[in-house]
């Protein structure tokens, strides 16, 4: 780790041995993005209460919110239609960064992997002491690398990164509205490690957020790509799948049709060895208390039918699943192993299909140990460098 980075951690984490904070109140949110899992962090900000900014460069992204009469949330949740920049409580949207995240208690990063690390280095400039930063999903050492991007920005504030591995609600988006259905708890974490207060006041508005000890634990605890990207690649006459089953010349019922019906035996035999790779390799980083394999999947992939159920994404949703799972899950991961000795063969191979899929060495630009701050020589020096980073130790 250079010894900037390192100058870093230790700045980002001023009064993180303060003595049992209060949980704060934090009623001014700001979210980066126009996407539909912007669209629904805004509105649940709203629903509780909360004064929210939505930016967006993208015309198309703004204009599809003036031309509607709102964000319509429907199914599980908070629904109703929550109202933008009109009078009374109402998301306000901007294309000013800078006016989005001055006064800012909390910071959304939506968006796909690119787009979080384009806003880690814009915001560097614009960033104060006591404000919050979160990634949802962080996926696999998101707040780590955004926490370097910051650093090489220039960024000096005292701010906390939150990591968590999932929204509140999966949800299915037709122009403004989105259909929402219950998700499971999501590991989550601060960097600074300790900061339990942020965690408990970010809840009012990410209800399913499961604390656990630091950053790089809540990394390991991300699955999504081992789940997403064979569900949604390995399909056809040579595998079965999940969900009840059609007789000859049925045809499937829409409330059967859930991401957890894509996942049958065969698939999820491809899910436990991707699993199996990642137990070991988190264990060589020392995090070893994970979930239950099955539940773990379960996690991901959303309930078989009714409630909880994930919807199937359509092809460019998925796409932008596969690239962004390479880029954040799988590369992070297999780069870990490298350091630590451990093969992953299976996760080689899918990181190789999803490559061939999508016309282009997505692995390229993904997260690897060496190109966000961790530099190391062997898996211990490299968990010495973690431990700095998420506690602030010298």
């Amino acid at each position: 780790m250079s010894a900037g980075f390192e100058e870093f951690t230790l700045a980002a984490t001023r009064g993180s041995t303060r003595g049992a904070p209060e949980r704060p109140t934090l009623d001014r949110i700001s979210v980066l993005g126009g996407e539909a899992d912007a669209r629904l962090l805004a509105a649940l900000c709203l629903a509780e209460g909360a004064e929210v900014t939505l930016f967006s460069a993208y015309g198309a992204e703004l204009s599809l919110l003036a031309q509607s009469s709102g964000i319509s949330l429907r199914g599980e949740g908070p629904v109703g239609t929550y109202q933008v920049d009109r009078d009374g409580p109402s998301v306000r949207t901007t294309a000013e960064l800078d006016a989005t995240v001055r006064d800012a208690q909390v910071i959304f990063l939506t968006g796909p992997l690119h787009k979080q690390r384009t806003y880690a280095m814009v915001l560097a400039d614009h960033l104060s002491d006591g404000q919050i930063l979160v990634l949802a999903p962080g996926r696999s050492m998101g707040a780590v690398e955004t926490a370097w991007l910051l650093r090489i920005g220039g960024c000096t504030a005292d701010i906390t990164l939150v990591e968590v591995q999932g929204l509140p609600y999966w949800f299915r988006s037709e122009g403004a509205a989105l259909t929402l259905s219950q998700a499971a708890p999501m590991a989550a974490a601060t960097l600074p490690r300790g900061r339990d207060e942020v965690l408990d006041a970010l809840s009012m508005y990410l209800p399913n957020v499961q604390a656990v000890e630091s950053v790089l634990a809540s990394g390991f605890n991300d699955i999504s790509a081992a789940v997403e990207i064979p569900a949604l690649i390995l399909s056809g006459t040579a595998m079965g799948t999940g969900g009840p089953d059609i007789p000859m010349g049925g045809v499937p019922l829409e409330a059967n049709q859930t991401f957890a019906s894509l996942i049958g035996p065969d698939q999820k035999e491809v899910i436990h060895g991707l699993v199996d790779e990642r137990r070991r390799i988190a264990a060589a980083f020392g995090v070893r208390n994970l979930p239950a394999t099955e539940q773990w999947i379960s996690t991901f992939a959303g309930a078989e039918r009714g409630s909880g159920a994930r919807p199937i994404p359509d092809q460019q949703t998925s796409r932008g699943l596969m690239r962004d799972g390479v880029q954040g899950s799988l590369a992070p991961l297999v780069s870990a192993g490298e350091l630590a000795g451990i093969p992953s063969p299976l996760t080689n191979s899918l990181i190789a299909m999803s490559d061939r899929i999508l016309g282009a060495d997505v692995a390229a630009a993904g997260r690897r140990l060496e190109s966000i701050g961790v530099s190391a020589d062997d898996v211990d020096q490299a968990r010495r460098i973690f431990d700095t980073i998420v506690t602030g130790a010298s």
